[in-house]
């Protein structure tokens, strides 16, 4: 088969930073789609020469120093030399002689029959382990403080019960996953969550990646935590930071006013003269670092004035402006 000019990237269409895992799956898919033994008889010589190019471009993109090489000498290799695959490289089953046997291909995609006394098995292909996943974790800075539970649900790829995950079923392809060996579930899981967990941290839960092949051991999923926004809390290191308004004649005469904190309402007191942007410290109220030590609580203080006055309100400021009028006189 010419291999000059022939773009095994189209072929099985995958981009040219397709991983291992990308080119495997687009392979196994293009596989099937065009088997000869699952067309009808008008379509097969058409099947049966497309198999050929899929299984040509398999055979150099999933070995790797194949794969560099051909990558190396670009798409237009005029002068090179013909390179195809063989029975030897364990990837296509077509001969340096064009001849095809497809039902040794379909042994190398679904596995091939054995007997073991009276059960019927399938050879499977390496065992690898499944690529780990990461997703995010949203929580609340309250969520975050507090820990425990928090109910997930999300999608997860499963072995199909079918035909334990290797695609076919006497020698057919499966019915219940077309051969994938897989199906795609919705998990509900109820996630455990550390007290003072941190933006940015990442949770593992062991064995909720990609399903392994050939039965291997699965990868795990990491919950990347990320806080959503609060108009309360501000984390910042150790501390946390909130805003509380008073009243102008509040923040001159000062006063006790109930303030929120992440472990519930404190009751602070106001100094009088407190000026607006200033901030009160509340020892102990923060974030606890690793070695069990917390951080404070800062309070910044806001002023706000009255959206509207009655006459006596009026009057009192009136005689209050009135009154410094007459103190800068003097």
């Amino acid at each position: 088969m010419d291999t000059v000019n022939r773009d095994y990237y189209k072929i099985l269409g995958v981009a040219r930073t397709a991983t291992e895992q990308e080119i495997k799956t687009a392979y196994r898919k293009a596989a099937r789609k065009y088997h000869p033994d699952l067309q009808t008889k008008g379509e097969r010589p058409g099947a049966e020469e497309k198999f050929k190019e899929i299984n040509e471009a398999n055979a150099i993109l999933s070995d790797a120093e194949k794969r560099a090489e051909y990558d190396s000498l670009g798409e237009n290799r005029q002068n090179e030399r013909q390179r195809q695959p063989t029975q030897e490289n364990g990837n296509s089953a077509w001969s340096e002689s064009g001849s095809t046997n497809f039902s040794d291909v379909f042994e190398s995609l679904f596995g091939k029959g054995r007997n073991s006394g009276s059960q019927q098995g399938f050879a499977r292909e390496r065992q690898t382990r499944g690529q780990d996943f990461e997703s995010e974790l949203e929580l609340t800075i309250e969520e975050a403080y507090s820990g425990g539970q928090k109910s997930l649900q999300f999608s997860s790829r499963e072995r199909c019960s079918v035909c334990g995950g290797v695609g076919s079923v006497n020698m057919r392809i499966c019915p219940s996953c077309n051969g994938t060996g897989d199906r795609t579930i919705v998990k509900t899981l109820s996630v455990n969550i550390p007290p003072f967990v941190r933006a940015g941290s990442k949770i593992r839960l062991k064995g909720l990646g990609e399903i392994g092949t050939a039965n291997g051991e699965r990868g795990d999923l990491f919950l990347a935590v990320k806080f959503i926004p609060n108009a309360r809390f501000k984390l910042e290191g150790n501390n946390i930071e909130t805003t509380v308004e008073i009243r102008p004649e509040q923040a001159v005469l000062g006063c006790r006013i109930p303030v929120p904190t992440i472990d519930g309402e404190a009751k602070v007191t106001i100094p009088p003269m407190f000026h607006n942007g200033k901030k009160l410290r509340l020892r102990a109220k923060g974030w606890m670092d690793k070695n069990g030590k917390r951080g404070d609580q800062y309070v910044k203080i806001g002023i706000d004035i009255p959206n509207s006055l009655n006459t006596a309100e009026r009057e009192l400021y009136q005689r209050l402006t009135d009154i410094r009028k007459e103190a800068n006189k003097l």
